[in-house]
């Protein structure tokens, strides 16, 4: 007999299979010897109230062997004679659309501008160790995208776009640990989510695509409004690939969106959120969120939080939350200093960090730049924190209650932000609509979370990334551009996804409509 139980159990339970199978005997009178196996489906923390529970969802095997697989596993079949269909991007986006298309008998060419994801650790090593940053190879830029080295986090709200279990079986197939499929806010961390990536890629090849590493595309192939494939240049020479494109650039492609721009193809502004890192002690988050001056103690894992509200009409919250994680530096050209947040697997660093930023909607900015007037906004701050860092690496930081009572920090504490900070009035230099919003906002979460709003804390700037500055607009009903038959945008760099496993799911939509419309065309 095959058994699904929920229960609610301490943590010192929680994580040990022994401890588990005999709860769930004393609580549903079952025989111990008659269990040989116990599978966790769901597992979330209850931290609410002082006493920690956690909830799970426990598949039971009475008197049974498991037959049923932890992951379903998809055949990949050999397209290598097939049609083939250019993929500009390699990351989460990219890579998913690539398989997908593979599955439904389709051959994805794959254009990276960066480089395959061990070597780009060469170039991230270069940012915080000598200051340079590399336009074509960096955090944002490279196999993997921006997802690759910004802590693997797989928690998404996007559950109506698309299946979301589907994403995480994949994962798993490429070596992905299988409590992705039971926590409520998987995690796969930046230690571990290379080799997954690398996997993926050898399976393109395996099955008889193509990846091209440091080859950027320069311009997109149209005749009467028909993508016909684009031009990209490696090694400077310049090569042409033919076919119906998706066009997943991740959201720092900026020459993409000037070149769309300057060739009138319809794109438009987007709202977007800026703001700082915000980082705390590991410990001091432990003990506030689990009510406990001992912090998370041995069984529970480093605490996470979630806090918004809304200040003068727009929305101030934390993004992307890193636990026992790390601020690294994400500019991917010179004189920019954007900052960012990553974990490793274990999550087991001395300080927490999140982006904390503020809502930003085109009608607030008011600066002609046409649809890319957000991204100039973008740009402008991180050129701006680049001044106040002494034009380096070396982020302006601030404590956070000082930030707040609009006061100068005359010292810093010890951070993880490698290239280091210097003290920088942030209060008085970022924009007035960003600065007061975060300010009230930060008094708000204090009052929620009491010690929250702490001089122990540091703001560094700024955070800029959030999402795409501009939406490359295209149908709902065959996802194509609105204008350009058979270039199809797709993820986050399009303005259609936000974050690793939504843009997922949108690669493998744009791949569906991608391999209907080659049918069609090509029948």
């Amino acid at each position: 007999m095959i058994k699904e139980i929920n229960i609610r159990v301490l943590p010192v339970v929680a994580y040990n299979e022994e401890s588990i199978k005999k709860f769930i005997c004393d609580d549903n009178g079952l025989d111990f010897h008659k269990i040989n196996h116990i599978r966790i489906l769901k597992r979330s923390i209850d931290a609410r109230q002082r006493q920690i529970y956690v909830n799970l969802t426990v598949r039971v095997y009475i008197n049974e062997i498991p037959t049923d697989d932890v992951f379903t596993t998809i055949k990949y079949p050999d397209v290598s004679n097939s049609q083939q269909v250019i993929v500009v991007g390699e990351g989460p986006c990219g890579l998913f659309a690539a398989l997908k298309l593979i599955e439904l008998g389709v051959r994805p060419i794959i254009l990276e501008r960066g480089k395959n994801v061990r070597e780009r650790k060469k170039d991230l090593a270069k940012i915080k160790q000598e200051q340079k940053v590399d336009s074509e190879s960096n955090y944002c830029f490279g196999e993997g995208g921006a997802g690759a080295y910004s802590d693997g986090k797989l928690y998404t709200r996007s559950k109506k776009r698309g299946n979301v279990d589907r994403i995480l079986n994949i994962f798993c197939q490429f070596g992905a640990s299988t409590n992705i499929l039971t926590d409520a806010h998987p995690h796969i961390g930046t230690d571990k989510l290379p080799a997954v990536i690398e996997n993926m890629r050898n399976q393109i090849i395996k099955s008889g695509g193509e990846v091209h590493f440091e080859t950027k595309m320069t311009r997109l192939l149209i005749s009467n409004n028909k993508c016909e494939g684009v031009e990209a240049i490696s090694n400077g020479k310049h090569e042409e690939y033919h076919g119906s494109v998706i066009l997943a650039t991740g959201h720092s492609a900026r020459d993409i969106y000037r070149y769309l721009s300057e060739t009138n193809i319809t794109i438009e502004p987007k709202g977007i959120a800026v703001g700082v890192r915000l980082e705390h002690p590991s410990q001091l988050i432990d003990q506030i969120q689990y009510h406990n001056r001992e912090g998370r103690g041995k069984y529970l894992p480093a605490a996470e939080y979630s806090f918004v509200t809304q200040v003068n009409g727009r929305g101030v919250y934390s993004f992307c939350m890193c636990p026992g994680g790390f601020i690294i530096p994400a500019a991917t050209d010179k004189e920019q200093i954007v900052v960012n947040g990553m974990s490793p697997s274990n999550r087991g660093g001395k300080w927490s960090n999140s982006g904390m930023v503020v809502e930003v909607r085109p009608e607030d900015v008011t600066d002609d730049g046409g649809a890319l007037k957000m991204m100039k906004y973008q740009e402008h701050l991180e050129k701006l924190c680049w001044q106040q860092g002494n034009m380096k690496q070396t982020a302006p930081a601030q404590r956070m209650s000082d930030f707040v009572k609009g006061k100068l920090s005359y010292d810093l504490p010890n951070t993880s932000y490698a290239p280091g900070t210097v003290s920088s009035p942030l209060h008085f230099w970022m924009p007035t609509e960003i600065a007061t919003r975060l300010q009230r906002g930060f008094e708000y979460f204090g009052k929620q979370r009491r010690g929250f709003l702490t001089n122990e804390a540091l703001m560094i700037g700024v955070e800029t990334r959030t999402s795409a500055p501009v939406r490359i607009t295209r149908n709902a009903d065959n996802l194509q551009h609105i204008s350009i038959e058979g270039l199809f945008p797709a993820g986050e760099g399009a303005g259609y996804a936000g974050g690793i496993v939504s843009a997922g799911i949108d690669g493998e939509r744009v791949a569906e409509m991608v391999v209907q419309y080659v049918g069609t065309t090509f029948a």
